[in-house]
Formats: structure tokens, sequence, C-alpha cells
């Protein structure tokens, strides 16, 4: 036992200076800078910010006029027969007609539209999961503080109950009772400060920096309180929402689309001029002297294909669909805003129950027992019992808490506001 005692003083002796070597070494990431930080170095936001800058140079793409084509030819009028050679040369270029042009800078500009607000929905919904991992490692940290006192106070008690059972105070069974519950609970500290690394490392995921597994968190858990109406939350989430909005730009490049498609139905003019130079021909029987000549054309395309206007039609179906899609998404807006204020409403209620001395009763209770153990008025079991209620309370009170922060983060999420900080 002399050993078991010994094991547990030293175990608690390099937890505390393990303890204090963190918050040594560890620098605290507030909430505000972390954010931050995601936006500058996320590689997934990086990634998307290059679909702006692609359909910003398709516009520019799509103002180009066709390139012009040049012809060279020669041409011999009689072999062995000295008629003369022809040299000439042409340029010719397509006039397009319909519009073609303007509609596809239309178009392009309308997708780039959208590619804008596609980003702002990416990070719409990056800012709100990089603060629910933040909000997790909070939680994961208090819950360790949770374990560690907890192991802290059995540990003392066992300190305790070994020099009561040499004075002959209390029984061998009570004194390795209360080193087998340190024990057990150091096991527990063991596997919060495992949560806790893998909640931090889940952080770099945001911050593809692996390093922030040696960094602190810090907020206030409070500080998640905020007064709402259903209504303002709708016509704000309806507003503002960028999915939303994505939506509604998506029903205008199908509209573009439409016309594009339209304008790609009206002929085209080819145009061409060039010169030619005719040689001298020696040839006995129709000699001629040298010739140059100027020439100019037109050709007309004969679109048999405007017969089949399968592309137009097409492209008038995914303006149907585009906008089923946005009145779909409208209604689920609605729905979304109504779940999320439910659901916030319900763990204001949880954490105002725990205000209301859950906690304060617990401890008062633990206190209690653990005077009248000591006193030798109560036994060894009563003072776990009164532990594990008192830890358990603890434990659901930071997960509400980090429920109720969570549930404030989706609501506005979902309403497509944003004034979080912690």
């Amino acid at each position: 036992m002399k050993i078991s005692i010994h094991f547990i003083i030293i175990s608690a002796a390099l937890l505390s200076m393990t303890g204090m070597v963190r918050a040594q070494e560890k620098e605290v990431l507030r909430f505000e800078e972390y954010l931050g930080l995601v936006g500058k170095k996320n590689l997934g936001y990086a990634s998307q910010k290059y679909n702006v800058s692609m359909a910003e140079a398709s516009v520019q793409t799509a103002g180009m006029f066709p390139d012009p084509q040049l012809e060279l030819e020669t041409t011999n009028n009689g072999v062995n027969k000295n008629m003369g050679y022809v040299y000439g040369t042409s340029i010719g270029w397509t006039l397009e007609m319909g519009g073609k042009r303007k509609a596809r800078i239309n178009l392009a500009k309308n997708q780039s539209e959208l590619s804008k607000i596609q980003l702002q929905d990416f990070f719409r919904n990056l800012r709100a999961d990089a603060s629910l991992g933040y909000v997790e490692a909070l939680k994961s940290k208090a819950l360790l503080e949770v374990q560690q006192d907890s192991y802290k106070n059995i540990l003392q008690l066992a300190k305790s109950d070994s020099i009561r059972y040499r004075l002959g105070t209390i029984s061998l069974v009570t004194s390795k009772q209360s080193k087998l519950e340190a024990a057990s609970l150091l096991n527990e500290v063991y596997q919060a400060e495992s949560a806790e690394q893998q909640a931090l490392t889940n952080l770099s995921v945001f911050l593809s920096d692996l390093k922030m597994t040696v960094r602190e968190v810090s907020g206030d858990f409070n500080a998640f309180n905020r007064d709402f109406n259903i209504d303002d939350l709708t016509i704000q989430a309806l507003n503002e929402r960028a999915d939303l909005l994505a939506a509604k730009q998506n029903t205008q490049v199908a509209k573009s689309q439409i016309s594009l498609e339209k304008a790609n139905r009206a002929i085209d003019l080819g145009i061409n001029a060039g010169a030619e130079r005719h040689t001298e021909a020696t040839n006995e029987i129709a000699p001629s002297p040298t010739v140059n000549a100027v020439k100019l054309g037109i050709s007309i395309p004969l679109k048999f294909s405007n017969r089949r206007n399968a592309g137009l039609k097409i492209a008038e179906m995914a303006y149907s669909q585009a906008e089923i899609e946005y009145q779909q998404i409208e209604q689920g807006i609605r729905a979304e805003v109504m779940q999320a204020y439910q659901q916030y409403i319900a763990t204001q209620k949880q954490v105002k129950q725990f205000h209301n001395g859950m906690l304060t009763e617990a401890k008062s209770i633990l206190d209690g027992i653990t005077y009248s153990y000591k006193r030798g008025e109560s036994s060894i079991l009563e003072v776990l019992n009164a532990q594990r209620t008192y830890n358990g309370i603890r434990r659901d009170y930071y997960q509400t808490l980090a429920d109720n922060a969570a549930a404030l983060i989706e609501l506005e999420r979902k309403a497509g506001i944003w004034d979080i900080n912690f």
C-alpha cells in the first residue's frame, strides 16, 4: 500500500508540474485572432478564391472579337505550258451578328458575380464551423479542469485517509477505497487531456497549421446570450443569406444563357479581302501580260442546324430549374431559422436552470459530506457519491454552456448575421 500512496503522490506532483509548464509555454490564441487567421490561412478558402479570379478572367475572354484569318496561295496556271503563275494573299474575319459578344459578356459577368457570392457563402460556413471548433476546444479545456480538480480533491482525501488508517481511526478498506478512486480519476484526467489535445488539433485543420496544438484557447461561455425576434431573423436570413443570394444569381446566369443561345442562332457573316498577281504568260497561243487584281468576298452560312433548337430548350429548362431551386432554398431557410431559434431557446433555458443554484447546492452538499466524513459521521462511499454528483453536474454545466454557444453560432449562421465574440 505504501507503493500505491507514493505512486499517487508522484503522479499528482507530475500532473501539477505538467500544468505549470503548459501554462508557461502555451500562448493564448483568442477567438477574434483565431477567426482572422482562419480567413488568411485556411487552404480551402484560399482555393475558392481562385474561382473568383478565373470568373473575372472569363469576362475579358468573353469580350474578345473573333480572330482574323490570313491566307496565302499560289497557282501554276499550266504545268509546262508557260501560262504564268498566280500569287495571292487575303485576310478574312467573321462578323458576329445577333449580339453574340454582348450576350457572352453578360453571361460571364453574371457567372463572375455568382462566384463572388458563392465565396461569401463558403466563408459563412467556414467561419461558423471554425467557431464551433473553438467552442469545442474551450469546452474540452473546461472539462479537463473539472477532472483535475476532482482528482486533486480525492488525492488529498486519500493522503488524509492513509494517515488516519495508520492512526487507527478508519479501516484498511476505507483507505483503499479512497486511493482506488484517486487512481481511477487520474485515468479520467489523462482521457480529458487527450480530448483537449484532439480539439486543439482540430483547430489546426482550419488554420492549416499543426503548430496550433501547442497553444491555448480562451473565452467566456457566458457571452453567448442574445435576444432575438423570430420574424426579424427570418427577414434577415431571406435578405442576407449568401446561399439564397447565390440561388437568385443563378437564375440570372440561366437567363443570360438563354440570351446567348438565342444570339447564337443568328447568322454570322464571313468577310474577306485580298490581292492577286498574275505573272506574264509566254505561251505562243495565248500570251498575256502581268496583271494585278483585287478581290472582295462575303460568305453566308446556311444554318440548317437552327431547325434543331435543343440548346435553347435546354437553357430554358435550366432557367425553370434554377427558379424552382431558389424557391426550395427559400423555404428551407425559413425552416432552418425556426429550428435553430427553437434550439437556442431550449439551451438558454437549460443554462438558466444551472444558474438557479444547481452548482452551488451540489458543492455545498459535497463540502458538508466531506466535513462529516472527516469527523467520522459519514462513510467514504457517501463522499465519493457526492464527488461524482458534483463532477457530473459541473460536466453537464459546461456541456450545456457549449451547447448554448453552438446553438447561437448555428442560429446566426442560419440567419445570415454574425456578431460572435467571446
